[in-house]
Order: C-alpha cells, then structure tokens, then sequence
C-alpha cells in the first residue's frame, strides 16, 4: 500500500493500514487538516469549499468522508458530484468558495485515489501553503465545530454546464467553423467523468457525429488511464473503422487532453499544447510558458511569431506562476495540459477540444497533415537509480560547469540546450532516481543523446 503526502495533495491507494495507504482515517485526517488550514487564514469568517469527484470506484467512499469532515469542522460543502478538475477550478471563484478539493488520482490506476487542493482563486494550494497543510495533519491539531455551527451541504450539478458556457463565450473560440467542417469525433474517456463532459462540450461546439467508447462513468477503466499511445489502440482501432476525422481521449478527471489523428496514428500529448498555443498566438500575440520537460517545439513557434516563450519549472503551480509574471497568453505542460488564462489558470481539456477543433476547422487540414506542419521532435524518457552515496547536487553542479559554453538552465535540475537538442536532468521528490529527459529529431538520436549523458554521470559517480 503506498501513501504519498506532498505540498499538492494527499495521493494513495485504497486500503491497508493507517498512514500507509489511504484509508477513511487518513481521508479525514487531511480533509480536517486543510480545511483547518482555510479557518486559519479566514479570520473565523464563514467558510465554504466546492467538491468534486471523478468516477473511480473509490470516489464515493472518499467523497462522503471529504464532505463529513468539512462540515463537522462547520464548513459549508458545494457537492458537485461527479465532475472534473477544471470543472471544480471554474467554480470555486464562481461560488466565491474559499477553497476546493477535487478526489481523483488523475491518470493513476483504479486503486488509487487521491485529495487534491485548491485556494479561493480555484489554483493548486503552493507549496509553502502545502506545506502548511501537512503540519496541521501531523499535529493533528483540529478543533470540530459544535452541534449548533456544523456546516451545511448543497448539491449543485449546474456546473457541467456553466463550465460550457464559459467556454462558449470565449470570443476566440470558433463555433461556427467546428459546426461548418461536420466533424466525426471518436471519444474514449476511460470510463470516467470525461464521458460526460467531452460529448457534452463537443455536442454545444456543433458536433453531431460522435463515436462513444468507454464513455459510461463507471470506474472500471478498461485500459491504463494515462493517455500514452500504448493505451490507444482501440481508439485508433476505432477511428479508422469510422472513418473518423480526430480521436479525442482524456485522463479520468479530465485535465489532459491527447488526440490521435484520422489515420490512427498519434497526433502526440507533447503537441496538443503546440497546436493550441499556434491557433492561440494567431489570434492574440503574446508569451508562452511550458516547463522545462516539455517539448521544444513550443519555443519554435512561439519564436516564429515574434513572441517570447519561457520555460518554468516542472508542476503545474510553477507553470502558472510562470504564465502569470509574463503575461503569457497560453501554457501548459507536455502531457496534453492546456492552460488557457482567459478562462482560469487551471488545465482543462475542454477549453483544450474547443481551441483545437477551432484551429482544426480553420486550416481545413487533417489532423495528421496539421501535425505535420508542425517542427518534429521525440522526447525520450530515461532514470538514473541512485545510491545512498551519491550527492546528486555536486552531480548536477558538474553537468552544469561541464557545459557551461551551451545554454544552459538550472531553474528545476538541471536543462542543456545543444543546437534543437536538449537534455533535462532533475532529481525525483518521488523516487531514488535522476530523471534523464531528452529530445531530438528521432528517437535513435534523443536516446543517444541521453547515453551519452548517462555515461558522463555514471562515469562521476
């Protein structure tokens, strides 16, 4: 059983122990803790916090334990039910909600579930205020409401759809160009949330022809739910027995958006963000943020634009905080995580569907001939198991030295730019290991370009 307390949430499996999985006791532990930390910082002003959940089997379970919690230390509960994680993102400054919990485990497998928290914007908790979170839990200090100031809940499943809405009125989205072009879509939503929100979002953008696979919210994923090619053969499998223009899939809470082209082949979770940001830039000119780990083709179009384009750290939270002290008009992360700010600094996949089809309809080009306009790159992924005895800052630090007539970046670890190559380097908070990140023309060249550095660090150590 594995039980994982960082800065961004409380994430585990279900069953085992206390405090080694997460158990009903450890749900409400840290339900108690951070909505302990929101009483804090709110002067004892009345407080309420939106929840929503993804459809895992878990979900229900953890859910009734969140919301108990809540309302026994007298917060009021905003209950979405089934929903999603920009979904909840949109409602909490909506609601004028002090905070948010979203259960879901992400791309996780079904054993998993997990507590992950917002601030009153509707924005990942920082880390210093995640931080704050896991010393309240460890002291356990809370103190429950009496009878007389327990907190109430009320159910609202409006959200589906003013989520929809708030995209629909985002003026760069073309409507009528998705309506005209009559596109057939192939959903597969792994059985959760997304099963109901993408058809839903594709249906009030004027889509008519939609294929549902795994669309029933049941929690029973038919396949890994992290959206990699490995897992997409019966999407692709489905999108050439349909003749389907674009397959559209989404992790379970719906915050990562991969495509996959007409042919079946893979449009790429690296350029779901690159396509976005090229429609978005076409229409307002302006920054772009990825992190570091991300694809450099972002940069590519982004520079020919004439538009600055910045690497942040790796998470989520360090994206934004990058995305807002530039300004930048579009961001996100290579694993399909749109970050669109005229609708909240959150990623989501719909707002994600709507600029993609938008930008789909507007080149009347394919899917595969739209990838292909696009700079090609593969990223290839590699890990350095590390030993007690090895100081992996002097190792960084060296790299660092070694190449300090390249570009180099030591924001998060430690980035070289070589030509259009590039190596990442950066030490797991999760894991005994360095994550070895490259990227080149093709594979062959990215892993020997990462065996290469291996070997210079291996050589180190």
């Amino acid at each position: 059983m594995t039980l994982i307390k960082s800065i961004s949430g409380i994430r585990g499996t279900i069953g085992g122990s206390v405090n080694n999985g997460l158990t009903p006791i450890d749900a409400v532990k840290f339900a108690a803790a951070y909505g302990t930390w929101l009483i804090n910082r709110n002067n004892g002003n009345k407080i309420s916090v939106v929840i929503g959940r993804d459809a895992r089997i878990s979900g229900k379970m953890i859910s009734d334990l969140v919301i108990s919690t809540l309302i026994g230390l007298g917060i009021d509960v905003i209950n979405l039910g089934l929903s999603t994680t920009p979904t909840v993102e949109v409602a909490v400054p909506l609601e004028n909600a002090q905070g948010g919990i979203i259960l879901t485990a992400s791309h996780n497998p079904k054993q998993w579930n997990a507590l992950k928290l917002l601030n009153e914007k509707g924005e990942f908790i920082s880390g210093q205020d995640g931080q704050d979170v896991l010393e309240i839990a460890e002291r356990e200090a809370f103190d429950f409401a009496e009878v007389d100031d327990l907190g109430i809940v009320r159910n609202d499943d409006s959200y589906l759809q003013k989520h929809i809405d708030a995209i629909l009125a985002l003026p760069i989205i073309n409507k009528k160009a998705i309506a005209d072009a009559k596109f057939k879509v192939v959903v597969d939503a792994v059985n959760s949330t997304g099963g109901i929100f993408v058809p839903a979002m594709l249906e009030a953008l004027g889509v008519t022809q939609i294929t549902k696979l795994y669309c029933d919210p049941t929690g029973e994923f038919p396949h890994n739910p992290e959206p990699l090619p490995e897992h997409l053969t019966d999407l692709s499998n489905k999108i050439k027995e349909t003749r389907a223009d674009i397959g559209i899939t989404v992790d379970p809470d719906v915050d990562r958006l991969a495509l996959v082209c007409e042919d079946g082949s893979m449009f790429g979770e690296e350029y779901t963000l690159v396509a976005v940001s090229d429609y978005v830039l076409s229409k307002t000119p302006g920054a772009t943020v990825s992190n570091l780990s991300s694809t450099r083709a972002l940069r590519d179009i982004t520079e020919s634009a004439g538009q600055i384009y910045v690497a942040s750290a790796v998470g989520e939270v360090n994206v934004v905080n990058a995305m807002k002290a530039e300004n930048a008009v579009i961001g996100g992360e290579g694993n399909g995580g749109v970050i669109y700010p005229e609708l909240h600094y959150g990623r989501d996949s719909l707002v994600g569907i709507a600029l993609f089809l938008s930008l789909l309809a507007e080149k009347q080009l394919s899917a595969s001939q739209l990838r292909d306009s696009y700079p090609s790159y593969t990223i290839s992924k590699n890990k350095i198991q590390l030993t007690p005895q090895i100081d992996v800052d002097t190792i960084l630090s060296e790299m660092a030295k070694r190449y300090e007539n390249e570009e180099v970046d030591t924001t998060d670890g430690v980035k070289i730019y070589i030509g259009k190559e590039w190596v990442h380097l950066r030490k797991s908070n999760t894991e005994p290991i360095i994550r070895v990140y490259s990227e080149s023309k093709s594979l062959d060249s990215a892993n020997a370009f990462a065996k290469r550095i291996m070997d210079e660090i291996e050589a180190m150590c």
